[in-house]
């Protein structure tokens, strides 16, 4: 996937070469520059670098909630909204690959104004992560509930 103005995103990670399994091997992310200390990944068309940070506990660090349709919704997150048939598959891989969900995979605000699939799980240094995706994502990513 290609987009106009991709964003640039930076997260702490414990171990880059877990960042390299985790985001390059199961997600696919194709590998771009790196050092001993960061690896850019091509996230869905998007730069996103994971920086080492060794001073990460081993267990993922607790984030803030926000209740939103009934789920306590890890803050801070950040993920990449997909077509839905990329949604699909990804949420098939994740269980597939028995990927521990905070959020499994379900249709949010059903049947109302941004009516979307969305997920959300830990990558191995605790980031949290959304994968959402829309039936008609123009009309309905930006719409007002």
């Amino acid at each position: 996937m290609s987009v106009s103005d991709p964003f640039h995103l930076a997260v702490q990670v414990r171990d880059i070469d877990e960042a390299r399994r985790f985001y390059g091997d199961f997600l696919g992310c194709p590998e771009g520059r790196s050092s001993e200390s960061w690896v850019d990944f091509n996230l869905y068309g998007h730069q996103f670098v994971c920086h080492l940070n060794p001073a990460l506990m081993e267990a993922p660090a607790a984030s803030h909630k926000n209740p939103v349709d009934g789920h306590g919704v890890p803050v801070p997150h950040f993920g990449v909204v997909l077509e839905m048939p990329a949604w699909e598959a990804l949420a098939q891989k994740l269980r597939d690959n028995d990927v521990a969900f905070e959020i499994a995979p379900y249709i949010r605000f059903k049947g109302e104004p941004g009516e979307q699939a969305t997920m959300f799980f830990y990558d191995p240094s605790g980031n949290a992560l959304e994968f959402k995706a829309f039936k008609n994502r123009d009309e309905q990513l930006f719409k007002k509930g």
